[in-house]
């Protein structure tokens, strides 16, 4: 199948999908390493779903919930933010509200011992961020 016949194929709103899921996987091949690994974490997900976010060939969209999470997470520029809002828009009219587009978060400030290698001190950190991601996950499901 020629790629003019698959995109025959698709909906309307499908190539807004990929335009979002470009804007995202350009912004995290910008970031630092771990960046992808973080965002799975503070998403509750496996990499192979940030994976599966930010390929614009995967036409399952992003939900409206895990968007200020990957702004948080991401740091997207105001322009990035931006171009990335009006094809999220564009491809779900509606599905954001105004308390998905700006989160608000804290920071909080843990101390921890130093391990003495750079792998395990890695993992610790990790460990921390998944378990404030379940914290805040369940926090918010309870209140």
């Amino acid at each position: 199948m020629t790629n003019e016949a698959r995109e025959d194929t698709r909906g309307p709103g499908d190539s807004n999908v990929a335009d979002y899921k470009l804007i995202l996987r350009r912004v995290l091949d910008n970031r630092p390493s771990g960046t992808r690994l973080k965002l799975a974490a503070a998403l509750g997900k496996n990499r192979s779903f940030v994976t599966q976010i930010t390929n614009p060939a995967y036409l399952v969209p992003i939900p409206a919930k895990h968007v200020a999470i990957i702004f948080d997470v991401c740091h997207l520029s105001g322009a990035e933010r931006a171009a990335f809002l009006e094809a999220y828009g564009r491809a779900h009219p509606g599905r954001l509200r105004t308390s998905h587009r700006e989160a608000r978060t804290r920071t909080i400030a843990v101390t921890v011992p130093d391990l003495g290698d750079d792998k395990k001190n890695r993992a610790l950190e990790q460990l921390i961020i998944d378990f404030a991601a379940q914290l805040a996950r369940y926090a918010e499901s309870v209140g």
